[in-house]
């Protein structure tokens, strides 16, 4: 196992790198982050203009440009910002962690549904309750992801206005200030992750719930699932054990292939409800042609997913004996 493990790490790394220098010419090449400087009235003397250019290191050739970038990030510099007093580094981390709890608190809440959804109309195929999740799967399929998190942000208000007081919130990721101790913090936070949760999960579970369920299907029609039928096993006990357990690989694998699809729906949803999240920090950056803070948010963003496919990876060595014992 920990050779799989080292050998699927390894691969990992030149597809972070080619990743990290393909996004870094599309974002050096795509704007100029001295046009904020430039659309000053009036301009700034050219001195301070080509102190600036200078301090973002647009004087360097665009391939030394990144090659001092990746170099950096080993001794934790994630390079200038275009706002001169920010830390990159500190800021993205600070940010990061805000969407990370709701990321995984989705996709967390996504797969029990999912596999529940799954394994329920599998077993009860072509009956009521299986053409209801069927319903429910491709109503949520075709909804986008910004206008169902719109849709739960206003019916969040509505349900406020009738019950007379702030159950859900609808603004930010937590209060700015909250009387109490740590408990009450908690809670607080917890009240400002139910809609955005909600709202980043069902899209996610939606699709996740089709493939449970056709993975299942296809278990329960083997011949091994039919031989411990056949043995005299309990309905419970090869259900568990045999059918869901290989069933689960598929699942694991469409997981690991939408993370991406997931952060990059936190970004909207965290902009729906005005959340200081990693979603924000990259369309701030994107808005000022600040390269390096894009970069930063990538490097954090194709940490996560390397983690969590090598933790997918993992999973199906717990899942698939054979994996394992090769």
């Amino acid at each position: 196992m920990l050779a799989y493990s080292l050998r699927r790490l390894l691969i990992s790394v030149p597809i972070f790198i080619a990743s990290t220098f393909v996004v870094f010419l599309m974002a050096a090449l795509s704007g100029n982050p001295l046009n904020r400087l430039l659309a000053i009235s009036p301009p700034p003397p050219p001195q301070t203009i080509e102190a600036e250019r200078v301090r973002l290191h647009l004087d360097q050739p665009i391939f030394e440009r990144y090659w001092n970038w990746l170099t950096g990030l080993f001794r934790g510099d994630f390079g200038p910002s275009t706002e001169s007093t920010m830390d990159i580094g500190n800021e993205v981390m600070s940010r990061y962690m805000v969407t990370l709890r709701l990321v995984l608190l989705a996709m967390l809440l996504a797969l029990i549904l999912a596999i529940i959804a799954g394994v329920v109309s599998a077993v009860k195929q072509y009956s009521g309750v299986d053409y209801t999740f069927t319903f429910i799967g491709f109503l949520f399929l075709a909804m986008p992801t910004f206008w169902f998190a719109i849709l739960l942000k206003e019916a969040g208000i509505s349900f406020n206005n009738a019950v007379g007081e702030q159950v859900l919130f609808t603004i930010g990721d937590s209060s700015v200030y909250v009387a109490g101790g740590a408990w009450d913090k908690v809670l607080d936070t917890a009240g400002h992750m139910i809609l955005p949760t909600i709202s980043l999960a069902l899209l996610s579970f939606a699709a996740w719930s089709r493939f449970q369920r056709a993975a299942m299907l296809e278990v329960l029609n083997s011949d091994y699932v039919r031989l411990a039928r056949a043995k005299g096993l309990r309905r419970g006990q090869v259900m568990r054990k045999h059918a869901l357990r290989t069933a689960l690989i598929p699942l694991t694998t469409v997981t690991a292939l939408d993370l991406g699809s997931i952060i990059s729906g936190a970004v909207v949803t965290e902009t729906v409800f005005q959340w200081q999240g990693a979603g924000t920090f990259l369309l701030e950056a994107i808005e000022k042609d600040d390269v390096y803070s894009i970069m930063a948010w990538l490097v954090i963003s194709a940490t996560v997913i390397i983690v969590l496919n090598l933790v997918a990876d993992l999973l199906y060595g717990v899942l698939d004996p054979r994996i394992r014992y090769a």
